[in-house]
C-alpha cells in the first residue's frame, strides 16, 4: 500500500506514519530523516541540499523529489511506503506523481488528519521539553509532577520555540496557504480519505485503520 499522511503541523501525522509503518511492514518515510540521513551520508543529494540549507534556503523541488525518488526505488519500498511531510505543496505533488508514473506505481490513498487550529495551538502550545533526558510533558494533557520541573532527571523542562504560540500560528498560516490546496488535488483524483484527529493517539489510530479498511 502506498500512502501520503497530510496534516496541520500537530495534528499528529509523524505518529500516525510509524503506527501504520509497523502495522503495514512498509517504510514510514519522512522527507527530514532523508535530508539528514543523505547529508550524514555525504551523498552527492545529500551535499547539494545542505549548500541550500546552509545558507537557510529552501531546497528546491527539483531536487527534494530527486531524493525522495531516490529512496521510493529502494528494495524496501517494493510492497509500499509512506510518506510524511512530502508532498508540501501542489508543484510537488505534480513532480511526485511525475516520479510514480516513471517508476511504474502510483499512490493508493491520501489520508488528511484534520484538527481544528484552536486544538492544535493548545496542543503545541502547551508542549514541554527536557532539554536533559527529552522526556516531553503537556501543562494541561500531561503535566510534570511538580510545576516546571523533569520527573525522571528533576532538570528545568522548557518549551521549544517551534511550540510558541506565535510560531505555531505562522506555521499553521503557511500550512493553510500552501499545504492545505493538496486536499482537493488528491479529492479530485479520488484518493482522498479524511479522519477527526482525536486527543488520544489510539483513537486516531482506529480512526485511520478503519477508514483503509486494514
Amino acid at each position: 500500500m502506498r500512502l501520503i499522511l497530510l496534516g496541520a503541523p500537530g495534528a499528529g501525522k509523524g505518529t500516525q506514519a510509524k503506527k501504520l509503518s509497523q502495522k503495514l511492514c512498509i517504510p514510514h518515510i519522512s522527507t527530514g530523516d532523508i535530508f539528514r540521513n543523505n547529508m550524514m551520508n555525504g551523498t552527492e543529494l545529500g551535499i547539494k541540499a545542505k549548500e541550500y540549507i546552509d545558507k537557510g534556503m529552501l531546497v528546491p523541488d527539483e531536487l527534494t523529489i530527486s531524493i525522495v525518488k531516490d529512496r521510493l526505488i529502494q528494495e524496501d519500498c517494493k510492497n509500499g511506503f509512506i510518506l510524511d511531510g512530502f508532498p508540501r505543496t501542489i508543484p510537488q505533488a505534480e513532480y511526485l506523481e511525475k516520479t510514480l508514473i516513471e517508476i511504474g506505481t502510483d499512490m493508493d490513498h491520501v489520508i488528511n488528519i484534520h484538527v481544528a487550529d484552536e486544538e492544535i495551538i493548545e496542543r503545541m502550545s502547551g508542549r514541554r521539553v527536557c532539554p536533559n533526558c527529552g522526556a516531553t510533558y503537556h501543562i494541561v494533557f500531561n503535566p510534570t509532577k511538580v510545576d516546571g520541573i523533569c520527573d525522571n532527571c528533576k532538570a528545568n523542562v522548557i518549551q521549544r520555540d517551534d511550540d510558541k504560540e506565535e510560531t505555531v500560528i505562522s506555521r499553521l498560516k503557511t500550512y493553510h496557504e500552501q499545504t492545505e490546496p493538496l486536499i482537493d488535488f488528491y479529492s479530485k483524483r479520488g484518493k482522498m480519505l479524511t479522519v477527526i484527529g482525536k486527543e488520544e493517539i489510539e483513537e486516531t489510530s482506529k480512526a485511520v485503520i478503519k477508514v483503509l479498511g486494514v
